[in-house]
């Protein structure tokens, strides 16, 4: 199975949720949600992650004490990788990533 870019599953192998940042012959590279260390996992070790998975994952990267610059350094992110520009999509998530070390300690 092929998963879009973005998209939360589960490494089965350690029982970790993780979301899918881009593909590699039969091997998919991951994350943790909201930033982290890279690597890659067969496709046959993940699955799709439930809906409850899903909202706990978007509440840790999303729910940053509502910051208005994190939702839109967020919603950059999201349209470069929708629009299918890699390197657009990396500047904007070293800019999130800036941001929250900088205005939130993370």
């Amino acid at each position: 199975m092929t998963y879009r870019v973005g998209v939360f599953v589960m490494d089965t192998r350690e029982g970790r949720l993780v979301q899918v940042i881009g593909h590699a012959g039969d091997r998919v590279q991951v994350r943790t949600p909201g930033g982290g260390l890279e690597w890659e996992v067969p496709a046959g070790a993940l699955r799709l992650a439930t809906s409850e998975e899903r909202a706990a994952a978007r509440a840790a990267t999303t729910g940053l004490m509502n910051c208005t610059e994190c939702a839109e350094l967020e919603t950059a992110r999201r349209r470069a990788i929708a629009g299918g520009d890699e390197e657009k999509a990396g500047d904007a998530l070293v800019a999130v990533r800036s941001h929250r070390r900088r205005a939130h300690a993370l």
